[in-house]
């Protein structure tokens, strides 16, 4: 439930709008963040309204992630109190969703329940690393060190994850008017070339078969035009699920920039998981369990599964890596050296987050330069559609020779 907070000052009679996603008033008064010269009134969202306020607010993503966490451990190294320190917190986020966990965890902790068991009922907000990064610093007394990674991890993704939505813009922009040039077409010039090309009284190309053919659904069934326009937003928006599906992975390990850019997105997200949490003093059968679970590519998550059933066995970490080195592609052997450098100078913790350090470099490089990077590919999708649309208007009067020769 969203409940929308009108806030007043009653100096200067100023009002703003916040939303808070959570169930009461009193949490929605906690989430808004109102402080003592101010009041508030509160209206409950619901229905259509509440799924269009749903829409258009900002959702909660990365950036609030490392905006709260970095804050927090920021606040908890000063020995302010956790509720408090949370407190603080509810303005540096911006989407109702991340406000109202913010209240319903101060509300928890305040019945008695522990912070890492508070945050665990937001398994959609937090993946198991950080929950499991949560607890191992509680226990350890370093919560306030654990935030503050976290938080900086956080914000490395953020910044990388903007720079690689910006650098695809373009692509999306070429695909999106590539169909939309299609259906105007199929309207306007395809009909009357249709009518041109039948009094030919000859075979067709395919191409030209195909775009006939799409004319006529189109003009005959308009409904029709909807499907590519509804195709390509689907995609868009289930993006994420398809690239979690086996198949669509491997096919991006496969092309030529996208899988340099993969390999070292999952290695950076990966070894610096492991390098948190075995930092955090976790067991490390325990921590390449959890890695494993974190991992967005299946290569990874079966490349640390592997790693925590050799040590169970009784190998060490090197021994592991030897074995499993294919799952990293080109770098396996390299990383190989480095795992045996820090079990023989016993930095092993060191040696992983200068490995995530490395990889993190590395893709920071790759997404600033990525549109220069995808342009090739941008330019063949569009040459492709280009050449299509030429070929299929204009390979009939190849023919057209034949076909006054025939005439006469």
């Amino acid at each position: 439930m969203i409940k929308k907070v009108t806030i007043t000052n009653v100096n200067t009679g100023h009002k703003s709008v916040t939303l808070v996603a959570t169930d009461t008033h009193d949490k929605a008064i906690i989430g808004c963040g109102v402080s003592s010269n101010e009041t508030v009134a509160i209206e409950d969202v619901t229905g259509a309204d509440e799924k269009i306020q749903l829409f258009t607010s900002p959702k909660p993503g990365t950036d609030d992630c490392g905006a709260f966490f970095s804050g927090l451990g920021r606040c908890l190294e000063r020995n302010i109190s956790m509720v408090k320190s949370l407190k603080l917190q509810v303005n540096r986020v911006r989407s109702p969703r991340f406000k109202g966990m913010i209240a319903d965890v101060i509300q928890a902790i305040a019945q008695g329940e522990k912070f890492s068991d508070a945050m665990s009922k937001f398994p959609d907000l937090f993946s198991e690393d950080i929950l499991s990064l949560l607890y191992a610093g509680e226990e350890a007394g370093q919560l306030a060190r654990v935030c503050k990674r976290v938080g900086v991890a956080q914000k490395k993704s953020s910044k990388t994850l903007k720079k690689l939505k910006g650098a695809l813009i373009y692509p999306a922009i070429v695909m999106v008017l590539g169909v939309i040039v299609v259906i105007v077409m199929s309207f306007t010039l395809v009909p009357a070339m249709a009518k041109l090309f039948s009094s030919f009284g000859t075979e067709l190309p395919t191409p030209t078969k195909i775009l006939i053919w799409l004319s006529d659904l189109f003009l005959h069934r308009p409904y029709m035009v909807a499907v590519p326009l509804v195709g390509i937003y689907m995609l868009f928006s289930n993006f994420g699920k398809i690239m979690a599906q086996r198949w669509a992975q491997d096919i991006c390990l496969k092309l030529p920039i996208v899988g340099a850019l993969v390999r070292k997105a999952a290695s950076s997200t990966g070894f610096r998981t492991l390098s948190m949490l075995t930092e955090s003093n976790i067991r490390l059968t325990n921590a390449l369990e959890i890695t494993a679970s974190a991992s967005w590519h299946y290569h990874y998550r079966e490349f640390f599964m592997r790693l925590r059933d050799h040590i169970t066995v009784g190998r060490n970490l090197h021994e592991a890596f030897l074995l499993e080195s294919h799952w990293l592609g080109s770098d396996g052997r390299s990383l190989c050296g480095l795992i045996e450098l820090a079990s023989e100078t016993g930095s092993g913790t060191e040696m992983l987050s200068e490995i995530a350090d490395d990889y993190e470099e590395e893709l920071d490089n790759m997404a600033a330069s990525l549109d220069k990077l995808i342009e090739p590919l941008t330019m063949l999708v569009l040459g492709v559609i280009v050449g299509f649309l030429i070929y299929a208007i204009y390979g009939p009067m190849f023919s057209l020779g034949d076909v006054i020769l025939k005439k006469k």
